[in-house]
């Protein structure tokens, strides 16, 4: 049984990941598969918050949809590649939560100012209800201002992510603030 099947999980931990920028290369509105490179270390990154117990989410704005350049479809079949590239290192992300909508939207029904849109905290709350989480028992890896806002509006951990090697900088994290005191690697 995976873990997003489990939905009482009030003494687990959670990471949060931004999407484009934390766990791949941001090359400006990816959308397909074959646009998609992963950052350094992020499939290892994801992998060892699984076998630490956490919980994993990804929370990411998509204004490419709310622009016009994909639909909300390219969204949900580039997270189910997402997900089937991890399973083949034993990995997962236990939810995808993102924001389509933006204020500037060419789309008239994707024109509104969104609680969910980062820096307001809507996806990172929507998951904590969801799993009725401690926000003390969670954090959250982004590469932008907004991600840390909406980490800071969650009252969760904000982490910035300069680039580089994620798996290395989410060892670091996690060393530097003992959230895997509880849990052990295997």
């Amino acid at each position: 049984m995976t873990s997003h099947l489990i939905k009482d999980a009030s003494n687990n931990r959670a990471v949060f990941f931004d999407r484009d920028g934390t766990l791949n290369v941001n090359y400006g509105y990816v959308h397909q598969w074959e646009q998609f490179s992963w950052v350094e270390g992020a499939p290892e990154a994801i992998k060892l918050c699984n076998d630490l117990g956490y919980l994993v989410f990804v929370v990411t704005n998509q204004a490419g949809v709310a622009k016009g350049h994909f639909e909300e479809s390219a969204v949900r079949i580039l997270h189910k590649r997402i997900r089937e590239n991890l399973d083949s290192i034993g990995a997962h992300i236990d939810r995808f939560e993102y924001c389509p909508h933006h204020v500037e939207a060419i789309k008239e029904q994707y024109r509104i100012d969104c609680p969910r849109r980062k820096p307001n905290p809507g996806m990172v709350i929507s998951c904590l209800d969801f799993w009725k989480l401690k926000p003390e028992n969670c954090f959250l890896v982004g590469d932008k201002d907004t991600d840390i806002q909406a980490a800071r509006a969650a009252n969760i951990r904000g982490y910035f992510f300069e680039g580089w090697n994620l798996l290395n900088f989410l060892k670091k994290t996690l060393a530097s603030q003992n959230f895997n005191q509880h849990h052990t690697a295997s």
